[in-house]
């Protein structure tokens, strides 16, 4: 393989994602969120560019855009490739796309019959829970975890996902139909960006993920006593003052522990200018690399929630809306990412484990998995300013390939 055709590879990819960025719901950023036209739009384009590489292609009935390539003997079981296609609102270009579009460029590189397994492009339609507030619906459905009380959630208009799977032409009542058989799979592969610092300050374009971590989100309310603005110090029960210690003391023993946590969400009542606010509720957002080290963070936090409360005379009330365990990428399936880095010619590459989810934490549940980093500019995602290198796409997409090869190899 030439520089040159590599680096053609990745001038298209980063085209394509130009492209995919016109396709929002926002008049001056990136929003495109599940079962919305924008959805339809960009699992059209993706379905036609799976075309172009060979692929037979499908909308799954959760609205996963999928592509195959048959391996020596049709109908073998599968290597899935993949990330999603939605974003948050206000995004950048190349968080999950990135991962997408490689998997493509990749497949370009195969030819039908060449493997002892089928490889298949995964689009997701849902990575990030925008829109419904619960993540990974597209890869949990694949995973055989559609919980049908899902079709229930509303979306920010109050429309049902019911209803919005209806819009788009999906039978709502058989999303739990994309489901895969784990016998017919190989392992799962992930492309993204990092979404962190880490390569960046370590000069290091391409990294192997070893796990993902552990996360739990919580939905904390403190509630005290609406009052008038005249109301004298020592009879106030303020909740939003309670909550703004409440937050610092989150930060101070987050930090000391080595936990990130985030809090990017809150709501006071009656939010008026001269009153004391009677209640506030705001989010949690708490990871660390295990499962054991975030709940031991959850812990301290928790006592400290509660002298805070009881030193302001406020109720505390605390509401998990979301739990998922550590997720360790397979040894085996690693060792191939770490090969397909190296054929890149970086000897020893950098390992590190992942602070955000990814589809890769749900495809676990039904076969093994394994991701490749992509250095991004300043660790900044989620954000219009998010940027990468094409040359890092370029290595990203030869070591994407080296890894599969590497799988192949093993399974020959």
């Amino acid at each position: 393989m030439t520089e040159l055709f590599d680096r053609r590879d990745a001038n298209v990819i980063m085209d394509r994602c130009d492209e995919l960025a016109a396709y929002t719901s926002l008049p001056d950023g990136i929003e495109r969120v599940y079962l919305s036209p924008e959805h339809a739009r960009v699992n059209a384009l993706a379905d036609g560019w799976m075309r172009e590489v060979g692929m037979d292609t499908w909308q799954d009935a959760a609205g996963n855009q999928c592509g195959r390539l048959e391996g020596r003997v049709p109908g073998l079981p599968a290597l899935l490739v993949a990330s999603h296609l939605d974003t948050v609102p206000g995004a950048g270009r190349y968080d999950g796309i990135l991962g997408v579009l490689s998997a493509i460029a990749v497949v370009g590189r195969l030819t039908a019959g060449e493997l002892p397994f089928a490889v298949e492009v995964v689009a997701f339609g849902d990575e990030e829970g925008t829109r419904f507030g619960t993540t990974l619906l597209g890869s949990r459905a694949l995973a055989g975890q559609w919980n049908p009380e899902w079709t229930e959630l509303t979306d920010h208009t109050g429309e049902t996902l019911w209803d919005a799977a209806i819009g788009f032409g999906l039978d709502p009542s058989r999303i739990a139909d994309a489901a895969r058989d784990p016998a017919t799979l190989v392992g799962y592969l992930e492309a993204h960006i990092e979404q962190g610092p880490r390569l960046e300050s370590a000069g290091r374009a391409l990294g192997v993920v070893t796990s993902i971590a552990a996360a739990r989100r919580l939905s904390i309310t403190l509630v005290g006593e609406a009052r008038h603005c005249a109301t004298p110090w020592e009879l106030r029960h303020d909740a939003l003052l309670g909550a703004s210690e409440a937050i610092v003391a989150i930060e101070r023993i987050a930090r000391a522990n080595g936990s990130p946590a985030t809090v990017g969400h809150i709501r006071v009542e009656p939010d008026a200018v001269n009153v004391i606010p009677g209640l506030a509720e705001f989010s949690l957002d708490l990871r660390d690399e295990s499962a054991e080290g975030r709940d031991a963070t959850w812990a301290l936090i928790l006592t400290d929630l509660e002298r805070i409360a009881d030193a302001r005379g406020l109720t505390l009330e605390v509401t998990e809306t979301h739990s998922a365990p550590a997720v360790h990428c397979a040894t085996e399936l690693r060792d191939d990412i770490r090969a397909g880095i190296i054929a890149t010619g970086d000897e020893h590459p950098l390992e590190l484990f992942s602070i955000a989810g990814h589809d890769a934490m749900a495809v676990a549940a039904i076969t093994d998995v394994a991701m490749l980093f992509v250095r991004c500019r300043g660790g900044i995602s989620h954000h219009a300013d998010e940027s990468v290198l094409v040359e890092d796409v370029a290595l990203a997409v030869d070591a994407l390939h080296a890894a599969v090869l590497a799988t192949a190899a093993r399974h020959s």
